[in-house]
């Protein structure tokens, strides 16, 4: 018999895969992965382009509950940070300590459905300015996954040091790179990602 693994990924344009011509972004290019590995998966991808994490909180529940149901291996990724960091009005559209509050929520939410969580970095843009605000927010989200026990993979900064996908976003948008950028993605989250897969319980992961 298949295993039944559902997996939801949660998040922002980038989890969406907004302007991969491939329309696979990294979530979907990390199914792919799963699959030629031999595990079989059921993939949602429920980015939402210009969402914010409290947008996100206020959504997770009522669309991963008809998704993940009782019976089946039930998995959850989740990537946010990108929106909230950004200026609008001369100020971040959410402030660094409610992003917390809201990934505390849906972290705590998750785990009380019994649903095993994986979360990744929000990954950088052409802006230096709104990367230094990412790099914040990814240790205060570091920290707090430490807390709770739960992987996070901090994906960001080996990003910003990859030439390819520095190269993509800024030939697009400044944050929304084609498919070459979001194979590098994909392959800077693959081995976790595998693992994690096998194994739900093999301990907090981190991509350095």
């Amino acid at each position: 018999m298949v295993p039944d693994l559902r997996v939801c990924f949660l998040g922002e344009s980038l989890v969406a895969g907004i302007g991969d011509r491939q329309c696979l972004g990294w979530a979907g290019r990390l199914a792919v992965r799963a699959i030629a590995a031999g595990q079989p998966l059921s993939y949602y991808n429920l980015g939402v382009r210009r969402e914010n994490s409290t947008e996100l909180r206020a959504r997770w529940e009522a669309e991963c509950t008809p998704r993940l149901p009782a019976g089946a291996d039930c998995r959850v990724v989740i990537s946010t940070g990108v929106n909230d960091t950004q200026f609008e009005n001369g100020r971040a559209r959410v402030d660094p300590a409610v992003s917390i509050e809201n990934l505390t929520a849906i972290l705590r939410g998750v785990r009380e459905k019994g649903w095993p969580a994986l979360v990744v970095a929000p990954p950088p843009n052409v802006d230096e300015d709104h990367n230094r605000r990412l790099l914040a927010l990814d240790a205060g989200f570091a920290e707090l996954c430490d807390a709770l026990e739960m992987p996070y993979l901090r994906a960001h900064q080996p990003l910003r040091e990859n030439p390819i996908w520095m190269r993509e976003v800024a030939a697009t948008d400044g944050y929304h790179p084609d498919a070459p950028g979001y194979d590098e993605f994909a392959a800077l989250l693959a081995p976790h990602w595998l693992r994690w897969l096998a194994d739900p319980d093999s301990g907090p992961a981190a991509v350095r």
